[in-house]
């Protein structure tokens, strides 16, 4: 009689269905999750880089919009340069990646005198591989216009020309997002 139980017990226990998954179920539920991650992850770090970009661009847009507004405020010329290594002033010569300085340029010099006074510093980019602008400083009159300083910030990073995002200055002082019409060129 306890044989007879033991296999009534095993037999109505498998009819009732033991809690848990097969091999086979846990095996095609991990293949669905990897081809799933591998269509995702790339279009994810797609999204990151335009991100990362245009967040970039917008701080260059806020500051550009800061130097001119204060320019006109003051009724005095206020400079934007590449920022020297220091963090502290201009440096003609350095990358525009590595960040860049508005200050009130009352001698108009595009230098950052001991008298005047630094608006914003503005450090390091990181993800870019270049930050092209054709000019080392841009500087505001006192009626916002950028005379002599128009061009295009061509923001790239790794994916080259195809994927970079421009802005236009204009000698008015008036900024825009390039547009197809626009040559983006990645150094």
């Amino acid at each position: 009689m306890n044989r007879k139980y033991q296999r009534m017990s095993t037999t109505s226990h498998a009819k009732c269905g033991a809690p848990g998954f097969t091999l086979l179920e846990l095996l095609v539920t991990i293949a669905i999750m990897v081809v799933t991650l591998m269509i995702g992850v790339p279009a994810f770090r797609e999204t990151i880089q335009n991100s990362r970009q245009s967040t970039q661009a917008n701080e260059w847009t806020t500051d550009i919009s800061l130097a001119r507004s204060e320019a006109i405020k003051r009724g005095a010329p206020v400079t934007l340069c590449k920022r020297n290594s220091a963090g502290n002033g201009c440096d003609n010569a350095a990358d525009w990646v590595s960040g860049w300085v508005v200050f009130a340029d009352d001698n108009g010099n595009g230098v950052v005198d001991a008298d005047e006074q630094i608006l914003r510093l503005h450090g390091p980019l990181t993800g870019l591989s270049s930050l092209h602008y054709p000019q080392s400083r841009i500087t505001y009159a006192a009626n916002g216009f950028a005379a002599g300083y128009s061009g295009t910030m061509t923001f790239c990073d790794s994916r080259g020309a195809d994927k970079a995002r421009g802005l236009v200055l204009s000698n008015t002082g008036r900024l825009r997002a390039a547009n197809s019409s626009d040559t983006l060129t990645c150094l």
